[in-house]
C-alpha cells in the first residue's frame, strides 16, 4: 500500500513537470523570436552560464549538481532546436571525443554535422552550413592542437565557448588481444598511451588517422586489427573494450573551443583569447606582457607559432581572464596593440 501511495505522488509531479517543462518551451520558443528580431544569436553561453549557476545555488538536494546540469542541458538542448533546427559542426565521425564534447555542450535535441578536419569545421561555420563548430585547442597530457591555432590566424570566427571533457582511452578490436597486428588511432592519442603501448603491443604497428571515431571504423571491417578509441565508439562501431583506461595519466583532460560568427556578452566570469604578432627586435615580448602586469590581468596560457609567411617571425596565443569589454582590460590591449605589429581578439567567453 505504502509502495502504490508513492507512486501516485510520483505521477502528480511527473505531471506537474510535464505542463512546466511545456510552459517553459513556450516562453523560449518566445525569446528565440524575439532574439531573430533583434538580430542575436539563438544560443547564449552568457546566459546559459547564469542559469546553471542559479539552479546549483538554489538546489538543496538530494539531486547532485552534474546531474542537475545534465537535466538541464537537454532541456536547454531541446529549447534550442525548437524554432528551427540548430546546427553544430564537429571534427569527426561520429563518436570522436570533439563529438562527445558537443553533446556535452549542446545536448542530443540539435543537429550534428560531422567533418573530416579541423580546416573544415572552420570553413563549414564560415560559410554558413552550421551556425556552430566545436573543435579541440588543449591537451592537459600532450598541449596545443597547433593545428586550430594556425586557422584563427586567417578565420574571422569567433571563441564563443569552452567545454572541458575528461578523456579515457580504451583498446577496441574484434579479434583477441595476442592477435593485433595492427592499432589504429590519433597521432596525440598514441602519444597520451605511449608507455602503455611499449609495455604490452610493442609490436604492434601503429597507424595514424584523424580521429579515434575513424580508427574504429576501419577496425570493424579489419582482422587482427586495434583502435584506441572512447566507450561511445566501441558501442556505436560494435567493438569489444580490450583492456580500459590504457591512457598513461589518469588525469587527462581535453579543451575544446565553440567557434561562430557571434560574440558574446559578459557572464560575469570571463575569459579572453588573443592573437598577436611581435616587432623583431631585443626584449619585444617582454614589453608585450608588460602591459597586462601593469593592469593586473591574470594571463592562463601562452603558446607561440610561426607565422609561416617570414623565418623566425611569430605568432602568439595569449588566453587572460576578463571580457574583452572589460575596461581595465581593454586599456591592455590597447597598449599592447600600439606595440605589436599585428593583434586579434579571437573572443570572450564563460569560464
Amino acid at each position: 500500500m505504502k509502495l502504490n501511495k508513492l507512486r501516485q505522488q510520483i505521477d502528480k509531479v511527473d505531471a506537474r513537470l510535464v505542463n512546466l517543462l511545456n510552459r517553459r518551451t513556450r516562453i523560449t520558443s518566445e525569446i528565440s523570436k524575439a532574439k531573430k528580431k533583434q538580430g542575436e544569436s539563438r544560443y547564449s553561453p552568457d546566459r546559459e552560464k547564469q542559469i546553471l549557476n542559479r539552479l546549483k545555488h538554489i538546489s538543496r538536494g538530494p539531486l547532485q549538481a552534474q546531474a542537475l546540469e545534465a537535466i538541464y542541458r537537454e532541456i536547454m538542448s531541446s529549447s534550442l532546436a525548437q524554432y528551427k533546427p540548430l546546427v553544430i559542426a564537429y571534427l569527426g565521425p561520429q563518436a570522436s571525443f570533439t563529438h562527445q564534447a558537443a553533446l556535452k555542450r549542446f545536448g542530443s535535441q540539435v543537429t550534428y554535422v560531422s567533418f573530416n578536419s579541423i580546416t573544415e569545421v572552420f570553413n563549414g561555420v564560415q560559410k554558413g552550413d552550421a551556425e556552430y563548430g566545436v573543435v579541440p585547442i588543449e591537451n592537459s597530457i600532450e598541449g596545443a592542437i597547433t593545428h586550430t591555432l594556425d586557422m584563427f590566424v586567417d578565420s574571422d570566427l569567433k571563441i564563443c565557448a569552452q567545454i572541458i571533457l575528461e578523456v579515457s582511452h580504451n583498446l577496441l578490436a574484434k579479434c583477441q588481444k595476442s592477435k593485433i597486428k595492427r592499432i589504429y588511432s590519433n597521432p596525440q592519442v598514441f602519444a597520451q598511451c605511449r608507455n602503455w603501448l611499449e609495455r604490452n603491443l610493442v609490436r604492434a604497428e601503429k597507424i595514424e588517422v584523424s580521429s579515434t571515431a575513424r580508427a574504429a571504423q576501419l577496425v570493424g571491417k579489419e582482422k587482427n586489427s586495434a583502435c584506441i578509441a572512447s566507450l561511445l565508439a566501441a558501442k556505436i562501431y560494435k567493438l569489444n573494450i580490450i583492456t580500459p583506461d590504457i591512457e598513461d595519466s589518469p588525469h587527462n583532460i581535453t579543451r575544446f573551443l565553440v567557434i561562430s560568427k557571434n560574440e558574446i556578452k559578459p557572464s560575469g566570469s570571463d575569459r579572453t583569447s588573443i592573437l598577436f604578432s611581435i616587432k623583431d627586435r631585443v626584449g619585444a615580448l617582454h614589453d608585450m606582457l608588460m602591459s597586462f602586469k601593469k593592469y593586473r590581468i591574470n594571463l592562463t596560457k601562452i603558446e607561440s607559432r610561426p607565422s609561416k609567411k617570414k623565418v623566425w617571425d611569430y605568432y602568439f596565443f595569449i588566453d587572460l581572464i576578463g571580457h574583452y569589454k572589460d575596461l581595465k582590460v581593454q586599456k591592455a590591449l590597447k597598449e599592447l596593440e600600439s606595440k605589436c605589429k599585428f593583434l586579434k581578439v579571437l573572443g570572450s567567453y564563460p569560464v
